[in-house]
């Protein structure tokens, strides 16, 4: 593992660009500002090499402003609905940064802070100490995020978080996969799987219904692998769902989606421990930045398979549990695993 600079911030604290890499050439490139993944290198069926993640070369670029490329998003992801909850009888409310809702931890989220960095081994750890009212959060939070390239071509990310006062915590990552290599072509010529049979509905401000649907019948059914092109025009908003994933609730990595990309034969298959799946088209790309190709992202540039706990589970039994208590570790593991096809 190498550890380059990657820029400053403008109070003048230095950020590092961390290089890992497994015995079999794949790579990963990421940063302790916002925990991104600013590249991934993986081999298609002819052992050509492309970088299959959106994003950019320096530092300066994001800290312009993105779409939350590559990044660990938290305290909690997703729409919290109104921004509000309840919690040991203490009310609390959070930033509206996307009304109506609170969005991917507010204004200024994970993906905006500087983690501190570690190197164990092959393993990149960051840690991060969010303080008690950061975003109007209730307790101090100390997140750990480990990233290992493995000998079977996965990128593991595990997360932790333990917190002094009762609080919510709900993580993920943000990437946004291109199996093409970014900067080309869209992702509607990507085959998607997605092992859930249910998920839940949104309304136009995408806020969540807490209520379970059938995918039985609809465009955003997945159980079989279809052409996303086929059906991009049939999705709610061309946006994409929250989907539950068909699994067991034990704890253990489960398979919650396969995504293929036919020209190339790169597949990458998605495993997790959590009970969601977001599969966002990236249709609020409009081309006005350009990635680490020069090239402009255009809608559906590039696809997301954020996997988490459902984001409004606060406020509906139900739903799963985002809730932290003193003396409790939040647990989370999702691993993206890199294949080709013959």
């Amino acid at each position: 593992m190498n550890q380059i600079p990657f820029g400053s911030l403008p109070d003048g604290r230095a950020a590092s660009l961390f290089k890992l890499k497994n015995e079999n050439g794949l790579e990963a490139d990421i940063t302790n500002y916002g925990g991104i993944v600013t590249a991934l290198r993986v081999p298609d069926r002819n052992k050509k090499y492309a970088d299959v993640v959106l994003g950019f070369d320096h530092l300066d670029a994001y800290l312009k402003g993105h779409p939350y490329f590559g990044a660990i998003v938290g305290r909690t992801v997703g729409r919290l609905t109104g921004g509000k909850f309840t919690l040991e009888g203490q009310h609390y409310s959070l930033p509206l940064n996307q009304k109506p809702n609170h969005l991917h931890g507010g204004y200024s989220g994970f993906d905006k802070k500087m983690w501190e960095p570690a190197i164990n081994g092959e393993t990149l750890r960051l840690t991060y100490l969010s303080p008690e009212g950061e975003e109007d959060y209730p307790g101090n939070l100390t997140t750990s995020v480990d990233y290992t390239l493995t000998p079977e071509n996965e990128l593991k990310i595990e997360y932790r978080a333990t917190t002094d006062a009762p609080t919510i915590v709900n993580l993920t990552n943000h990437s946004y996969f291109n199996l093409a290599g970014e900067g080309c072509d869209t992702i509607e010529n990507h085959e998607l799987q997605i092992f859930a049979s249910r998920y839940t509905p949104g309304d136009d401000d995408l806020t969540l219904s807490d209520a379970f649907a059938s995918v039985e019948g609809k465009a955003n059914d997945f159980r079989k692998p279809a052409m996303i092109g086929d059906r991009i025009d049939q999705l709610f908003l061309q946006h994409g769902d929250n989907y539950w994933i068909d699994r067991t609730d034990d704890g253990t990595l489960v398979l919650a989606a396969r995504v293929s990309h036919p020209a190339s034969g790169r597949i990458m298959e998605v495993l997790t421990t959590e009970p969601c799946l977001q599969f966002y088209t990236s249709k609020y790309l409009d081309g006005t930045l350009r990635g680490k190709s020069g090239k402009p992202y255009p809608p559906f540039s590039g696809l997301c398979m954020e996997c988490h706990r459902y984001p409004n589970a606060i406020n509906k039994q139900g739903t799963g549990r985002m809730t932290l208590l003193p003396g409790e570790t939040y647990r989370h593991t999702t691993t993206y695993r890199f294949l080709t096809d013959k």
